[in-house]
């Protein structure tokens, strides 16, 4: 969609550059900005032209830069030991997009649109990603991705303030994981994407996405039992209503799948 209220056009090439005028967003994918009129914008600062590297792997763990595109989440080559590896395939393949979209849509897009059905969301809450944002006074903080999302279309993000990178320590990447989705049809939105994480130590993390409006998370010293499990999902007080499920079939499906991945992970632990 042509955006007829935008006059002006920045590149920066440093962060002091990102200051916004009255009336300007940043641009990085343009997916969703383009998608439906934004009659109160006037101006966009594209942060492609920053160069900010889209992957950074380090024994620290990984950091995807807010400008990752999807293709590139894809073509990323993780060490061995990064047992959660095939948890980017999934999520990435989640959005249902044609070529030209995995190639433009972004890491950061997906994380501040902030739809319950975002699948990166699923992905960096899961792994206990944390949200670098930079702030307008030249700062930065950080915030826990499950913190980061407060809502459907709301996110923990100031006005002029900027999602960075996300960050995503080793230890996670280490972890085995189990993936389970669900939508209405074979190539719909998810309604239920529930991801479960077993890390070295035993500690179990089932995360729910996509049947909420934002992340909820379970921890547990160890796999639960199906009585701790449903316990878990008891205190989900808010089930997401839409025309891609009603509030009872994604609590229904979410317990399934949710049990599904506590039986798949019981058999990895104490797994070497």
């Amino acid at each position: 969609m042509d955006l007829n209220t935008v006059r002006t056009v920045r590149q920066p090439r440093a962060r002091a550059e990102l200051g916004l005028s009255d009336g300007e967003t940043f641009l990085a994918g343009g997916t969703w900005l383009y998608s439906e009129p934004q009659p109160d914008v006037t101006g966009v600062v594209d942060l492609m032209s920053l160069g900010w590297p889209s992957l950074t792997v380090s024994a620290e763990g990984l950091e995807i830069a807010a400008t990752c595109t999807l293709a590139e989440l894809l073509r990323l080559d993780p060490p061995a030991s990064w047992r959660a590896a095939p948890l980017f395939g999934h999520c990435a393949n989640c959005l249902v997009a044609s070529f030209k979209i995995f190639h433009l849509a972004t890491v950061g897009g997906n994380l501040c649109t902030t739809l319950p059905a975002g699948s990166i969301i699923a992905l960096t809450a899961a792994l206990d990603g944390v949200a670098v944002i930079w702030t307008p006074d030249g700062r930065e903080r950080t915030l826990p991705v499950t913190d980061f999302v407060l809502g459907a279309q709301r996110n923990a993000l100031a006005p002029g303030e900027l999602l960075r990178s996300v960050r995503i320590g080793v230890d996670a990447l280490k972890s085995w994981t189990a993936y389970r989705k669900t939508a209405l049809t074979p190539l719909g939105r998810s309604g239920s994407l529930v991801v479960g994480r077993l890390g070295g130590d035993g500690t179990f993390v089932l995360t729910v996405t996509g049947a909420t409006d934002r992340p909820r998370q379970f921890r547990h010293s160890g796999v639960p039992d199906p009585r701790g499990l449903r316990a878990d999902l008891d205190r989900v007080e808010f089930w997401y209503d839409d025309p891609h499920g009603s509030p009872r079939w994604r609590e229904h499906m979410t317990r399934l799948l949710a049990e599904e991945i506590r039986q798949e992970l019981s058999e990895k632990a104490g797994a070497p």
